[in-house]
């Protein structure tokens, strides 16, 4: 089991270091489940009728879904969601500025950075530009510059004697522009070298989504390496534990054989990597959309499913919705409930909150709970002070959104929206294995 685990853990810190944004994370997502024979599709297209796996993909986000032979069009769904984007620093659309001899970028705050976490680190760059083809149309290409471009630099501490009794006070606007070289500034500069990047030319770029990134490898930490410190863990643990999860089951149906008996009879199971969580899902391609909805009645009616089919089958379905979880901090231990403390290495936790800050309640709890069982692995409960507010995620917004019974549940971590995070090694692992018990329900054993 160690070495399985540890494999898990490795595949993940793959999949994170490739992904700097959305955009990466989804094209790399797609890639693996195309190499497990799902079948990318356009949303645009009519598709093609029968089972099996397919995904779309739609700027930052994806959606994949996998039916057995002979499924019934209003079969439930068992429904993984998560999201693909971390607080971060964004280019903003004119990014050449400077002063003082200093070539700078203007940046603005995606989400809620913990801003300091950026400073003085080797920043890299990544997202997408758009570009104009000879037939006068667009393309899009995926940007990643991975080396030291640029850095945001702290003030020194002979210049600011307060530091340690007002503690580091940081003006977005002013404080948090990034330097990439020396000399004078010029319209243009930032494209030009993104153009060269790529080997197109600069007039042809039309439109960026850019952004920053840590370039600091996943690595495993601690005396016996039973950490793992890597950026954008919330949310890329999830996404990779969803595509896993996901091509585990389909595995299982098509190859019983090579797995426990309990897998062999899944229904249909599906995945949803949204974007836009860190800032409140109403995009079109974020959890408040019909992304989802759409993608999934088109699947029931592939299969010959009406309106009805979907709505009978939204009723049945059930969604685990992934995102990183808080686990207790050793320093600040009082800011946590304290009959409800969460450990690194102890499993997934399920997130509860009467408010419907998240979706849970005590059914789909004990579904959650019950697949863990069923995984052999621990399983934890979070539940925020009650003199605290409590963060939310997309499970309130999908259950909404669909009328479907949802369960939020993920890793612990700790340094949550830092550029930097930590969890344990072991529970990335343990969270594939709980979500894929999750997508194959006892009724289907």
């Amino acid at each position: 089991m160690a070495s399985t685990i540890r494999s898990e853990t490795l595949a993940m810190m793959g999949y994170l270091d490739a992904s700097p944004s959305p955009y990466h994370a989804v094209s790399e997502a797609g890639a693996r489940l195309v190499a497990g024979g799902f079948r990318a599709v356009e949303l645009e297209e009519a598709w093609p009728v029968g089972s099996g796996g397919q995904l779309v993909e739609r700027d930052g986000s994806l959606v994949a879904w996998w039916a057995p032979d002979g499924t019934p069009p209003d079969a439930p769904f068992r429904v993984i969601g998560a999201h693909t984007d971390s607080p971060n620093l964004r280019l903003k659309p004119r990014p050449d500025t400077g002063r003082a001899g200093w070539r700078q970028l203007a940046v603005e705050v995606y989400g809620g950075v913990l801003l300091n976490s950026w400073l003085d680190r080797d920043l890299g760059l990544s997202g997408r530009v758009t570009v104009r083809t000879e037939r006068g149309g667009v393309a899009h290409h995926l940007v990643l510059v991975d080396k030291a471009l640029c850095r945001v630099p702290q003030l020194a501490i002979h210049l600011d004697r307060e530091i340690s009794s007002k503690g580091l006070q940081l003006n977005p606007q002013q404080h948090l522009a990034p330097v990439w070289g020396v000399g004078e500034v010029h319209e243009g500069d930032l494209v030009r070298f993104v153009a060269d990047e790529l080997g197109i030319d600069a007039g042809d770029v039309l439109g960026w989504d850019l952004m920053l990134h840590d370039l600091t490898r996943a690595a495993f930490l601690g005396a016996n390496g039973e950490l793992l410190a890597s950026a954008r863990l919330d949310n890329l643990c999830s996404c990779f534990a969803a595509v896993r999860a996901l091509l585990d089951v389909a595995q299982a149906v098509e190859s019983p054989a090579s797995a426990p008996r309990w897998m062999a009879g899944a229904g249909p199971v599906a995945i949803c990597l949204y974007d836009h969580e860190e800032v409140g899902s109403e995009s079109a391609t974020g959890a408040g959309s019909v992304l989802l909805a759409s993608v999934l009645e088109r699947a029931v009616a592939a299969r010959g499913g009406d309106r009805d089919a979907f709505l009978r089958s939204m009723a049945g379905s059930v969604c685990a919705s992934a995102d990183m979880a808080h686990a207790t901090h050793p320093n600040y231990s009082e800011r946590h409930e304290p009959g409800h403390w969460i450990e690194v290495n102890g499993g997934p936790v399920i997130k509860v909150n009467a408010n419907q800050r998240y979706a849970t309640d005590g059914r789909t709890a004990a579904e959650f709970a019950l697949a863990c069982e069923r995984a052999e692995v621990p399983v934890q409960h979070f539940v925020t002070r009650t003199d605290l507010p409590c963060g939310s995620t997309i499970g309130p917004i999908t259950s909404a959104r669909l009328g479907m019974r949802t369960v939020d549940v993920g890793v612990p971590q700790l340094s949550m929206h830092s550029a930097r995070e930590l969890c344990g090694a072991d529970d990335p692992a343990r969270f594939v294995h709980a979500l894929r018990a999750f997508l194959t329900p006892p009724s289907a054993a």
